[in-house]
């Protein structure tokens, strides 16, 4: 008896076994190989790690100084860099003992 292509039983077989192959090969050439692809496309970030700390540093910097321009022009004190990380960890404080306010079912809804 002659098989088309389609009709042989062992061709579904023998296709699944080398794609099994082809693929178990390019995971090995990728674990085994040496270096990284970044290193093989030759790759390299447009900023590096310190550069990114140094630019948000400097917003952080133009931020306070925009911020304390509009204080000193209505009166109020300036801020510093202090000041903002405290007010930070007061209000995630505020934020948890209301979560745990919440979960122990203490607080009112809010249209009470």
């Amino acid at each position: 008896m002659v098989f088309a292509a389609g009709e042989d039983p062992y061709f579904g077989i023998a296709a699944l076994v080398l794609l099994v192959l082809v693929i178990g090969i390019f995971l090995l050439l990728g674990r085994y190989y040496p270096g990284s692809g970044a290193e093989q496309l030759d790759w390299k970030p447009a900023r590096s790690y310190e550069d990114e700390v140094r630019l948000e540093m400097e917003d952080v910097d133009q931020m306070l100084e925009a911020q304390n321009e509009r204080r000193r022009a209505s009166g109020r004190p300036e801020r510093n860099e202090d000041d903002v990380q405290a007010q930070i960890h007061a209000d995630r404080r505020e934020l948890q003992e209301r979560a745990a306010r919440y979960k122990r079912g203490d607080e009112e809804s809010p249209g009470s």
